[in-house]
């Protein structure tokens, strides 16, 4: 399946070099071109590997755990992404939804309040959490203000959970 018109190509008898020679291999075989269906579960994953890094995951002294989390929101609710990946290759998902019409600045905090959460549960010590929230990760660095009562009770509460950390 793709989503590229590959028989446009193929049915072009003017091509040369070497689409024309896999014209040729391919007209023997029964070839039809299929859409490909809609991909949200790639979203997922192309997610999991953007924020994942590799020198995060090596073990030793300096290990720490890594926690990559995403909200979002619409009319049906707010929902989070949250994973927590460990030592040995240990990967805990959770997938989260909150009843409650927050904002989308509302629904990214709650996934990292989540994911804290759970690595406190957990016992993890050494915790870098990602985000993909420019003003969550700019008011938790001091770069920007809280300003809204709402986003400054949730960054109090994220400092008081990084203490456990």
């Amino acid at each position: 399946m793709t989503d590229l018109p590959i028989r446009k190509v193929l049915q072009k008898p003017d091509v040369a070099g070497r689409m024309v020679r896999w014209a040729v291999e391919l007209s023997e075989s029964d070839v039809q071109y299929e859409p490909r269906g809609p991909i949200k579960g790639q979203i997922y994953a192309d997610f999991v590997v953007e924020l994942s890094s590799a020198t995060t995951h090596q073990e030793g002294a300096g290990f720490r755990w890594v926690l990559s989390v995403d909200g979002s929101s619409n009319q049906q609710g707010s929902r989070a992404g949250v994973i927590l990946e460990g030592p040995d290759g240990l990967l805990i998902e959770q997938a989260l939804r909150f009843a409650s019409k927050d904002s989308n600045n509302q629904g990214e905090y709650e996934a990292l309040i989540a994911g804290m959460l759970l690595a406190k549960e957990m016992g993890v010590k050494g915790l870098l959490a990602k985000s993909d929230s420019l003003l969550v990760t700019g008011q938790d660095t001091g770069e920007y203000q809280a300003k809204d009562p709402q986003m400054a009770a949730y960054l109090e509460y994220i400092q008081v959970l990084k203490e456990s950390f």
